[in-house]
This record gives structure tokens, C-alpha cells and sequence, in this order.
């Protein structure tokens, strides 16, 4: 099984860890990837202190949690590029945001680009 296909069947929890340039470390829950190819997926993120600190180290550690149990996945993250207001965001989205917010209060959405460095199992070091 692939990578792109167990995300697409897993049910879980993420949570995207980042740094910024000092070392302090913030953690976000975050959606399944979404998957460009086999070692490049991204992520749709609003300009808050995770999006703040990839700007400063492009370092980052993504942490799957199946539900139900401890299997899951991480993965280790380089961010190559953003787009920010891309179309292709509602294209990937998972999720259909309602249209109840004002056009002039939209917030910008960026979708970051990871290359995937290294995969490991939730729980222990994958040898």
C-alpha cells in the first residue's frame, strides 16, 4: 500500500509540529495530507503561528493518529513552496466551507508544499 492510499483510508487524528527559527516548537491539528505525488504532499493553512514559523525553518514533523487504536504514521517534512489563495484549495478541500462569511472578510488560505524525507510508524523506529 502506498502512502497517498493509506491516508486516503485512515481515520485518525494529525497534528503538524514546526519551529520557528529559535527553536520554540508549536503544534496544530491538521487534516490528512494531501497528496501531489508519492514524496510531495501539502496542506491547506491559515496565516497563523504554524504558517509564521515554516516561513523561518521549513522543518516540520507531521503525526498521524489512527482512531481507535496506536497505529499511525510521521512523517518528516520539508516545505518547498506555498501558494497562497490557490484555486486548487477548493479542489483538494475535503471539507466544503458553507458561504456564510463576508467576501470582504475572507481570510487568506496558503497551500504549502512538502517534500516527504522520511516515514515512520507511530510507535517505535520502523526497523
Amino acid at each position: 500500500m502506498t502512502l497517498a492510499e493509506y491516508f486516503e483510508n485512515a481515520k485518525g487524528v494529525g497534528v503538524l509540529s514546526t519551529a520557528d527559527e529559535n527553536g520554540r516548537v508549536n503544534a496544530a491539528i491538521y487534516g490528512r495530507p494531501h497528496f501531489i505525488d508519492e514524496k510531495t504532499i501539502a496542506f491547506i493553512a491559515s496565516d497563523r503561528l504554524t504558517h509564521a514559523n515554516l516561513k523561518t525553518n521549513p522543518s516540520a514533523v507531521y503525526l498521524f493518529k489512527e482512531n481507535g487504536s496506536y497505529e499511525g504514521k510521521r512523517l518528516y517534512l520539508v516545505m518547498t513552496h506555498e501558494e497562497k489563495d490557490s484555486p486548487l484549495i477548493e479542489v483538494l478541500r475535503r471539507k466544503k466551507r458553507k458561504e456564510y462569511e463576508s467576501p470582504d472578510k475572507k481570510e487568506s488560505k496558503f497551500l504549502v508544499y512538502f517534500k516527504v524525507k522520511k516515514v515512520l510508524p507511530l510507535i517505535g523506529s520502523g526497523k
